[in-house]
């Protein structure tokens, strides 16, 4: 099931109009590609944070609702408030179901905690990227790529080639050769925290003399 989003055309551009906008919870955006004219558009800012957690909202096709019309789009910019959770600006790509697109999918690690390397060895897992890029017709876009670690011993590697790639779907990194097979995760040495036993003992403090012996000297 898509995702949908209402969307209103607007003709009032520039800073102030944005800023009006704003003020009254609503978002700037813009729609552009597919050979069409780009469209000024404006969303509700409630519309758009009720998605935000939604991991879908940013990798998979959008049904946009213009004017009465549904277009099927791509997020590919949001802009935050340097310290609230409001957005400020969107942009949307529009997407022809024959053509290829370019989008960052999401890595899904599963398996950290039954993997050999970590469970009988003592290492610790990194999981070195988060994402990866792909080049797909828009209905082949995963929402994300598992990455199973759970057979990974002390000094595995997983690379790019070594993911499950759907049919249909190609990492573009790999397109530029073998020297572009980054690693993915590993399996490497906890680090031991080192202690200096040669290190000098601290001072012991000097020893007070209490009243009573201040008083016997006295005497």
């Amino acid at each position: 099931m898509s995702i949908e989003l209402n969307a209103e055309l607007r003709e009032d551009m520039g800073k102030g109009a944005s800023r009006r906008l704003r003020r009254v919870n609503k978002i700037p955006a813009i729609v552009y590609g597919a050979g069409k004219d780009p469209q000024n558009l404006t969303l509700e800012q409630k519309d758009v944070q009720y998605q935000m957690h939604n991991e879908a909202f940013y990798t998979q096709v959008l049904a946009l609702n213009v004017a009465g019309k549904k277009v099927d789009v791509l997020l590919r910019d949001l802009q935050h408030h340097p310290y609230k959770i409001d957005i400020m600006h969107m942009d949307f790509l529009r997407v022809d179901a024959k053509k290829v697109v370019h989008v960052h999918v999401p890595l899904h690690f599963i398996g950290d905690e039954e993997a050999p390397g970590v469970k009988t060895e003592g290492g610790a897992i990194s999981h070195v990227v988060s994402e990866v890029e792909v080049e797909c017709l828009p209905k082949d876009i995963p929402e994300f790529i598992e990455v199973d670690l759970s057979g990974m011993h002390m000094g595995d590697i997983i690379h790019l080639s070594d993911l499950n790639i759907p049919a249909g779907v190609e990492l573009l990194a790999l397109r530029q050769g073998e020297d572009h097979d980054s690693a993915v995760a590993n399996v490497h040495q906890r680090k031991a925290v080192e202690v200096d036993e040669e290190a000098p003992e601290a001072p012991e403090a000097p020893e007070v003399a209490s009243e009573d012996e201040d008083d016997k000297d006295k005497d």
